[in-house]
């Protein structure tokens, strides 16, 4: 059966960037949630001390939660070799959290969509980079995770990968136990397509999920993919809202995640609006999954 856990995602500038809430906080919120899980962040601020990263471990299995996944974002499209070889110095060390965390699956990307890179060599590069990475991932019994992204919050251009063809050619690119896909329904929405549609192309390599909900405050997704293209940050034009009330279709979504035999980990992207909407959130996907996998209730 499909486990829940959350991620934070009300409160990145605060844990990420100007340290106006310790990990303490989010873990005393979010352990209040009827979740097994805390989704984690490599570029947490405390987590730039690896002494602490056990004792976080601890204060989440203390509370009888655990850190499944961890979320980070690799850029491995840059034209610089020497660049991309440091990215992949950078993921193997995030391997090694999401393992001290008590972890199994650790997020990838492609990398940015840099203006200048070509479909197929970016494809090239960000395969070579991911490929550099499973031996290790292997060793440590870590599962590296390919998400169909947006955009980092942090960076300019949103993701190579993002448009379902150039997704799906990139997982095919990637056969090894230790890979698979962190299936995101809302940000196709972004990328001008249909979820349903990329979840059925790529539904028995998905071993994870992220869940939200997304709406346009104005105008339309082909306006914001226009707009954003090469902007720092994320989308104005977007809204993360409550999960059931958007865009997407989760019976559609279960109904074909329950068809694979899916039993990972959903990850729960919402909250902006106050930790009483991510319970909101929270309760309509456990109604969810008791309606789609009752035999294990």
């Amino acid at each position: 059966m499909p486990k829940l856990a959350v991620f934070p995602k009300a409160f990145m500038q605060e844990l990420c960037k100007n340290g106006t809430m310790k990990l303490t906080e989010w873990i005393d919120l979010a352990c209040g949630l009827e979740v097994e899980g805390l989704e984690w962040y490599a570029g947490f601020l405390e987590m730039a001390d690896p002494s602490k990263w056990t004792g976080f471990r601890q204060e989440v299995e203390t509370r009888g939660k655990c850190i499944p996944m961890l979320c980070c974002s690799p850029d491995f499209t840059h034209p610089d070799k020497a660049f991309r070889q440091k990215e992949i110095e950078k993921q193997l060390r995030w391997i090694e959290m999401t393992a001290s965390l008590g972890g199994s699956y650790c997020r990838v990307l492609s990398g940015q969509r840099r203006p200048q890179l070509s479909t197929d060599e970016g494809i090239d590069l960000a395969a070579a980079c991911i490929k550099a990475c499973l031996p290790k991932a292997r060793a440590m019994g870590i599962t590296l995770i390919l998400e169909n992204h947006y955009k980092d919050d942090f960076w300019e251009y949103p993701e190579f990968a993002q448009k379902m063809d150039v997704f799906c050619r990139l997982v095919e690119q990637i056969d090894h136990p230790n890979f698979g896909v962190n299936f995101d329904p809302s940000n196709a929405f972004l990328a001008g397509e249909d979820p349903l549609e990329l979840l059925y192309h790529v539904s028995d390599r998905v071993v994870t999920m992220h869940a939200s909900d997304r709406y346009l405050i104005e105008g339309t997704v082909e306006d914001l993919r226009q707009e954003e293209e090469g902007s720092i940050g994320y989308a104005r034009r977007l809204r993360h809202g409550e999960i059931g009330k958007g865009l997407n279709d989760y019976d559609a979504i279960f109904t074909e995640l329950e068809r694979v035999g899916f039993d990972g980990w959903i990850s729960i992207e919402d909250g902006v609006e106050g930790m009483d909407q991510l319970e909101r959130s929270v309760h309509f996907l456990r109604k969810k999954i008791a309606e789609y996998w009752p035999e294990f209730q």
